[in-house]
């Protein structure tokens, strides 16, 4: 496997290995850290020395809730925030449709972005006292990125509150301005099972009980913990790289007669969606995989379902235009040779 090229950073990326060494000496401290003794105060310490070091990394001055993903997370925010409805964006990740089915939609233009306009229309039609607006940081299928400085002043003038999934950019880009942001540990080089609620203020959303200030139940993952404060304390060097890597691969698809998706608007470096006409998805994934390449069709959550995505849907992309995208998305370790390879691969597939 080790000739295997890895292009589906934005589905998981691989542990770091600070985070692997960090997990490592996180199960040396075995004890529970709500138990009274002195070893579980030992690991009590050694939790909120973690959430410190991770609030630290991101920049973020309020409250840190550990969750078992970013999943977990947003259902946390949707479900038990002080809110009188709750809107959400028509290209959120299918985690957030699937914890708000009933949710208000707002749509978004060709680009993928939500446009100031539809996002007060919908707020003026709703006249909640304080909605709750969940719009992602990065779309997780494109890259495109929602313009939260001026969205977000829209739903505070609303007196609403926003909620932000950064699972894509939180340790590759600054944090936005939101009351609540959702991240994803394995997202950015730590382990699979941990993320976070970053919260404001706690007054914002219910209490559950049990750990986590009283906010998530469930004995404390401690290993993981530590490893996320490594991954998100680590050199992010990598991601500048990126995009010089993004623009080279997007002008050699170009050159080879594909397209790119939400070519017109700013997206993250890591992630690019480009169809390559007339050969459907699931066929370029069997064949890229058959070169030892690894990339997607979408969300890892929805790409094995065969579903269209509906992310291009929201965008105006037709079925069939939509079945022959490709998702790929860079990590740490991707260069120029990579990008060189995946070019060859796709020239030839495209040419048969």
């Amino acid at each position: 496997m080790a000739d295997r090229l890895y292009l589906d950073h934005a589905a998981t990326t691989p542990v770091l290995a600070v985070a692997r060494a960090a997990y490592a000496d996180g199960l040396e401290r075995w004890a529970n850290p709500s138990s009274p003794h002195a070893e579980g105060r030992a690991a009590r310490a050694a939790l909120e020395n973690a959430r410190a070091r991770i609030a630290a990394a991101l920049g973020w001055g309020g409250e840190l809730i550990f969750t078992s993903g970013a999943s977990e997370a947003l259902s946390i925010a949707i479900g038990r925030t002080h809110c009188d409805a709750v809107l959400v964006s028509s290209v959120e990740h299918d985690a957030v449709h699937r914890v708000a089915p009933e949710a208000y939609m707002i749509p978004v233009v060709g680009d993928g972005t939500v446009a100031s306009a539809a996002l007060i229309g919908r707020l003026g039609a709703l006249g909640a006292r304080s909605p709750l607006v969940v719009i992602q940081t990065a779309n997780n299928e494109t890259g495109a990125l929602q313009p939260l400085g001026v969205l977000g002043g829209i739903v505070r003038s609303a007196n609403g509150l926003l909620l932000a999934d950064a699972s894509q950019t939180a340790g590759k880009q600054k944090l936005p301005e939101a009351d609540l942001i959702t991240v994803s540990a394995h997202k950015l080089g730590g382990p699979p099972g941990i993320g976070a609620l970053l919260v404001r203020d706690f007054g914002m959303i219910r209490p559950s009980g049990g750990q986590e200030r009283g906010y998530r139940s469930g004995t404390e993952n401690l290993p993981a913990a530590l490893a996320f404060a490594a991954a998100v304390e680590s050199k992010r060097g990598w991601v500048d790289r990126a995009a010089d890597l993004r623009a080279h691969l997007d002008g050699a698809i170009e050159a080879a007669g594909g397209q790119i998706v939400a070519k017109s608007t700013p997206r993250i470096a890591t992630i690019a969606g480009y169809r390559m006409v007339g050969v459907a998805s699931s066929a370029q994934l069997i064949q890229f995989d058959m070169a030892g390449i690894a990339v997607s069709a979408g969300s890892a959550c929805s790409s094995g379902s065969l579903k269209p995505s509906h992310v291009l849907a929201a965008m105006g992309w037709g079925e069939t235009a939509a079945s022959e995208v490709i998702r790929v998305s860079f990590g740490p370790e991707t260069n120029r040779a990579d990008i060189y390879r995946f070019i060859e691969q796709w020239k030839r597939i495209a040419a048969k």
